[in-house]
């Protein structure tokens, strides 16, 4: 049964990028694959996205936390999921602060899938907290 989620997934590591994105067209998703904070940015000014998973460390100007501001100015209810191969402990208080789920690399598809599927099936619930 597809479905349904507009995915942006920003990972600058092209390989990750295809894994994700190949996993996830597979269980029905539509996915917009991006390797930059600029990528990102484009796709998120011109696509409606339900979900973004975005990597932490993407470029040494920019990060992941760049990329989910930038996402939640233009759409406040944004549903994200912070992708790191560590978190510092203030990384983890910025994520948990804005409701922002991290997963660590090497990520656990089941995991991811259950995530995913999670954020979107409550995605109205969980809009209305981000948006307060």
């Amino acid at each position: 049964m597809p479905k349904s989620g507009n995915i942006l997934v920003v990972d600058d590591e092209p390989s990750v990028l295809v894994t994700y994105r190949l996993i996830l067209e597979q269980q029905g998703y539509n996915v917009t694959a991006a390797l930059s904070a600029a990528e990102a940015r484009e796709v998120l000014s011109t696509k409606k996205i339900e979900l973004l998973l975005c990597d932490l460390s993407l470029e040494k100007q920019e990060s992941g936390f760049d990329v989910i501001e930038f996402g939640r100015k233009l759409s406040p209810k944004l549903l994200s999921v912070l992708l790191t191969g560590y978190a510092t402990q203030d990384a983890a208080e910025w994520a948990e602060k804005r409701g922002i789920p991290i997963l660590f690399k090497p990520i656990d598809i089941k995991q991811l899938l259950e995530t995913i599927e999670y954020l979107l099936r409550n995605r109205h619930e969980i809009g209305q907290a981000i948006g307060d």
